[in-house]
């Protein structure tokens, strides 16, 4: 009892800490349009909702901070005593510092925007005792003095560093390289000296506006602006001359052809031996960047005519083509490579817009024939189309509806910096539904054991009218072994005697209830699922207990509503039993679509507990499952 007591007082002193801190702040800084309002001495910040402020439910103790875009002016010092804070952001506010901007105090720090502000004076001091931080901007506002490079590339989970438009100065010098690093930008500064070799994969604009920075990505070379020792300088401009005799030239001469006539004997064997000057039954693309426009040719050859001649096995929707040729000769811009073969956006004479894609190795042709005929029956809102395909001896050409509102996987994780426009809540849930209803319809057509193969968020597509639309349906079914897919997504029972080439007859519709789960998870976390620091995003959300998930797995993106975090509860059970360890355990994907609905409120109607209803039919005996039991829905 006495321990009680005295934890009670103890949690009322530290929660005392935050709510003086707060009211402080508020004291301190310029307020025009009255937007911290909500914070008065009579309420509490983390039952009152006080604005921009979320509490830890547990501990009561603050955690974010967001206050963006109010046009609030002073100093944020009182801020520091808030050493809870996951998230802070002050983006687009006139807020300054008295002194150097310390951050030692913010040891459970992960987000921290401080964009377009007026902070001056030094790199903000402790910035290696944040362990934790995912995200640092510190872009537009008046910091100097050199960029704590070292320091920096020792924070593990590190992915964006925005310090743009400010006054950094000397080099980029760093021994080791964010290893997880997506989003770096120092452009607009006063640096100098040579980019390190490992921030070259990173764009022009990173670097852009530091005139004495040099090296790739920009155009500027160093060695022009390197000082050369002056006895190399008298070399160049006094070369010494010393003229060989002709006995040497002609054997260097000799031995220079002998090179050549060996190098094309070699390259004319092996032309020969792999049939390059064939009748060309091979067909294939020419080489060319992503984005750039080309033609599907094939090489040439006596069969070329007769191959462009045959006609393609087409289905509902194909308009504009009918012969191999149409595809072949179109314009096509490349949109990428993967283990399946490559794919191509092609534009046809008549200004149809399909996707085709070239396949490299299948099982056999009548073998191919059967399930590609299935594929190209189904037909669902939430389905991307196979129209049309060619299959023979020596080539298949899959052709697909083209979608231009990109993907899940790039809405979810593209431009995760400044800038971005978050994908609403609602759209998430609206994407997740409609996806689980395509997967569902997949599962159940015509009663055959068909499943997708390898599901990401990368294959569920957008069409323009925002609806979710699953493409590829079924092509792994197609190929002579299944291909290394993302292992991020692959069921646990998939992991097991990964050399076999058997692996395509273990696969099952519950390997893509797993897949399914995974993506549930990249939208409700809106990390990626190969997760963060060696832990996959499965393994890293059932470490963290249900009472955390609010302030420690949710997109802070979302956070907010209280309505919506309910629902977003309500997926993450969802999605916790598609990634169950066995395969028994994982419902149905019709199963999973009517817990979507009834959490997107159509269950509501009816008292709001369909969702248990489900999981208790889903149960295949009287216990409940493993997955319910640990849920707790029983």
């Amino acid at each position: 009892m006495l321990f009680m007591i005295y934890f009670l007082f103890f949690s009322l002193g530290q929660c005392s800490v935050d709510f003086n801190a707060l009211l402080s702040f508020k004291d301190s800084v310029f307020d025009p349009s009255n937007s911290l309002s909500s914070w008065v001495n009579s309420s509490n910040p983390c039952i009152d909702s006080w604005y921009g402020v979320t509490c830890n439910p547990s501990t009561h103790r603050v955690t974010r901070l967001v206050l963006e875009n109010l046009n609030l002016s002073g100093s944020t010092h009182s801020l520091h005593h808030l050493s809870y804070l996951r998230l802070l952001s002050l983006k687009n506010n006139r807020f300054f510092s008295s002194s150097a901007v310390n951050l030692s105090s913010w040891r459970y720090l992960r987000h921290l925007y401080l964009r377009q502000n007026l902070f001056y004076g030094t790199f903000p001091v402790g910035i290696s005792t944040l362990r934790r931080l995912h995200r640092l901007d510190l872009s537009h506002n008046n910091f100097h003095g050199e960029i704590p490079m070292t320091e920096l590339t020792q924070l593990p989970f590190l992915l964006t560093l925005r310090l743009e438009s400010n006054s950094f100065t000397g080099p980029l010098n760093s021994i080791a390289s964010f290893s997880s690093m997506s989003d770096f930008n120092v452009s607009e500064n006063k640096l100098s000296g040579e980019i390190p070799a490992w921030m070259s994969r990173f764009p022009v604009s990173s670097f852009e506006g530091n005139k004495d920075l040099c090296g790739q990505p920009l155009q500027s070379d160093c060695f022009n602006r390197t000082a050369l020792p002056a006895t190399i300088k008298q070399k160049i401009r006094h070369p010494q001359s010393k003229r060989l005799s002709n006995g040497v030239v002609l054997m260097i001469v000799a031995v220079d052809v002998v090179a050549v006539m060996a190098a094309l004997v070699t390259i004319t064997w092996c032309c020969y031996k792999y049939k390059c000057f064939s009748d060309g039954t091979q067909t294939e693309a020419m080489e060319t960047k992503s984005g750039s426009t080309t033609k599907l040719q094939r090489r040439s050859g006596s069969r070329e005519v007769e191959i462009e001649a045959e006609e393609l096995v087409m289905f509902e929707g194909c308009k504009g083509f009918r012969k191999v040729g149409d595809l072949l000769k179109s314009s096509a811009e490349l949109l990428g490579k993967g283990n399946v073969g490559t794919t191509y956006k092609v534009v046809t004479d008549g200004g149809e817009m399909v996707v085709v894609k070239r396949v490299r190795q299948r099982r056999r042709r009548k073998d191919v024939d059967g399930w590609l005929r299935i594929m190209g029956g189904l037909r669902h809102a939430n389905i991307v189309g196979l129209i049309a395909y060619y299959n023979s001896k020596d080539e298949l050409l899959l052709v697909y509806e083209f979608l231009s509102n990109g993907s899940l996987h790039s809405l979810l994780h593209g431009n995760r910096g400044p800038g971005r426009t978050p994908l609403s809540w609602s759209r998430r849930l609206k994407i997740a539904s409609e996806a689980a209803q395509g997967l569902a319809f997949i599962h159940s057509y015509k009663k055959d054991k068909i499943f997708h193969g390898h599901l990401s968020s990368s294959n569920i597509l957008v069409d323009q009218q925002g609806n979710a639309r699953i493409s590829e349906p079924g092509l792994h079914q197609v190929l002579h072994s299944p291909s290394s897919s993302n292992d991020d997504y692959k069921a646990p029972e998939l992991m097991l005697n990964n050399g076999d080439n058997t692996g395509l007859k273990k696969y099952t519709q519950k390997c893509d209830v797993y897949s399914f789960g995974v993506i549930l998870l990249e939208i409700l976390s809106g990390k990626t699922a190969s997760g963060e620091s060696g832990m996959s995003l499965v393994r890293w959300v059932q470490s963290v207990g249900k009472e955390e998930w609010g302030w420690e797995v949710f997109d802070f993106e979302m956070l907010g509503d209280k309505v919506m975090e309910g629902e977003m509860v309500g997926l993450m059970q969802v999605a916790l039993l598609c990634v169950a360890t066995l395969p028994k355990d994982r419902p149905k994907m019709s199963v999973v679509h009517g817990m979507i609905e009834d959490i997107r409120g159509q269950g509501r109607r009816n008292g709001g507990n369909r969702m248990v209803s489900i999981l208790n039919d889903f149960s295949s005996d009287s216990s409940p499952s493993h997955s319910e039991r640990n849920l707790g829905l029983h």
